[in-house]
């Protein structure tokens, strides 16, 4: 089995097709060669009996008498109807002797239970006294009351076809086992030819890393060969979406990290040549440079671990998810965003849901909603309104709200809004919530808010008990 396994698939799909082909072949001659059999001992039988039905009982029971019938085998007598080949000899319970023929057979049990009228009729196969097989039928002796009368003739008239036949059926058999493994080398080469395609265009994306082939597909769904070159071009296309975003995301962040670095570097080269040739800025300009450069770090550490969250893969679709209340991860993060939110008065009207996902990213998606609501609500004194009900998470601000041809672009990675390029942020946030959201089986949207502002809504299936076995 192992050798056959490292064989390659087109051999062994050519090996298979011969074998199958040759079994094949192989139960048809034998079945062929049983029913010609059958066929040809029944037509013996039949002859037998048409031999036996003519002949007088009187004669041979006069033969009887008169001593025709010999225990020896003898040549017929001239006038007969019966060949020399043909064996008629009469049987009853404790002997036999030959009426006619030139070889005898010895009587069997069934013969003997003919002769005594226990049965009507018995055919089987014996060996004459030379050596030769033959076909044997018995019938009950007219005129007698115990014995029978046997005709045999040669089982060779059966044998000598059957052995043309097997000796044409093994030919036929051969010829087909080795038309078959010629049958099935072209078989293999057809059925492998689209494998083939997709074989060399891996090898050509392995070689290139181009993820632009696509294979013409031939087929429908019902079709196996077309399913795997679907298949391919899906996960070929999919690798070079992937790919696209990386490079995408690769470029935002070297733009995005270039400005604040380079802000970065004017104030440190500006402080350092400051002490470098003695002169130091007045006070306040050290104070305003050295406050400059603590907030570019912040913001450089904020970019970075916004990164590094967009950067881990997302959980697969056997993921298991642990069940988190919602509720406590929402008054978490409303309690951090009140730390940050200044005089932006931050209400909040919870009620309990539980969920499934991952607590930490959920409740980092929540303060990234909080905090935008915080930095574009104008300072209105309306402030933040948070709300949760039945699955919906409602976020709310009433600053100017966002203009509808820059909603579709909001979750976009470092899309920003021509209005907030001036304000700290990465423009990672909501990219970074619409992730969460997802990978938590629910949805977000933006939308303009009745009366003025924005609000952000999530909506994340699940209930407003804990399952069985769950932490309340």
């Amino acid at each position: 089995m192992g050798r056959f396994s490292a064989l390659p698939l087109r051999t062994r799909l050519a090996l298979l097709t011969a074998v199958a082909v040759a079994l094949a072949v192989a139960v048809c001659a034998v079945v062929a060669w049983i029913l010609v059999r059958q066929q040809l001992t029944a037509s013996l039988d039949e002859q037998l009996r048409k031999d036996l039905d003519p002949i007088e009982h009187r004669q041979i029971v006069a033969g009887l008498q008169e001593g025709d019938c010999r225990p020896e085998p003898r040549e017929p007598a001239e006038g007969m109807i019966f060949q020399s080949r043909f064996t008629l000899q009469v049987v009853w319970e404790a002997d036999s002797c030959i009426f006619l023929g030139a070889a005898s057979v010895t009587p069997s049990d069934s013969d003997i239970q003919v002769a005594n009228r226990l049965r009507h009729e018995a055919v089987h196969n014996a060996t004459g006294s030379d050596g030769e097989t033959y076909r044997v039928l018995t019938r009950p002796l007219s005129g007698t009351t115990n014995a029978a009368v046997s005709i045999a003739r040669p089982l060779d008239e059966v044998t000598d076809p059957l052995r043309s036949l097997a000796l044409v059926l093994t030919l036929v058999a051969a010829a087909g086992v080795v038309g078959s493994a010629g049958v099935g080398v072209a078989l293999a080469r057809a059925g492998l030819r689209p494998v083939d395609r997709l074989t060399e265009a891996a090898e050509h994306i392995a070689r290139t890393e181009d993820l632009s082939v696509r294979i013409p597909v031939h087929g429908d769904d019902e079709d196996e060969i077309a399913r795997l070159t679907r298949a391919f071009n899906s996960m070929t296309a999919a690798l070079a979406s992937s790919r696209e975003l990386q490079q995408q995301l690769i470029a935002d962040a070297g733009h995005e990290l270039r400005t604040p670095l380079t802000s970065l570097r004017t104030n440190i080269e500006l402080l350092a040549r400051s002490e470098a040739t003695g002169r130091r800025l007045p006070e306040d300009d050290r104070r305003r440079l050295l406050e400059s450069v603590t907030a570019q770090m912040k913001e450089l550490a904020a970019l970075i671990g916004d990164l590094q969250e967009l950067s881990r893969p997302e959980p697969g679709p056997g993921r298991r998810l642990e069940v988190v209340a919602l509720h406590d991860v929402t008054r978490r993060a409303v309690a951090r965003a009140r730390l940050r939110a200044g005089d932006t008065p931050v209400r909040d009207d919870i009620q309990p849901w539980y969920v499934r996902g991952e607590a930490p990213a959920l409740e980092r998606a929540v303060v990234n909603l909080l905090d935008n609501a915080v930095k574009f609500g104008g300072g209105a004194p309306e402030g933040v309104t948070v709300e949760l009900r039945g699955g919906v998470l409602r976020v709310r601000d009433h600053g100017p709200g966002i203009p509808a041809e820059e909603l579709p672009h909001v979750f976009e990675r470092f899309w920003r809004s021509p209005g907030a390029r001036s304000l700290p942020g990465s423009g990672l946030g909501l990219s970074i919530v619409a992730r969460t959201v997802r990978s938590s089986g629910g949805d977000v949207v933006l939308r303009p808010a009745p009366g003025g502002g924005t609000e952000a809504v999530v909506t994340l299936p699940g209930a407003p008990t804990p399952p069985p076995g769950a932490p309340a």
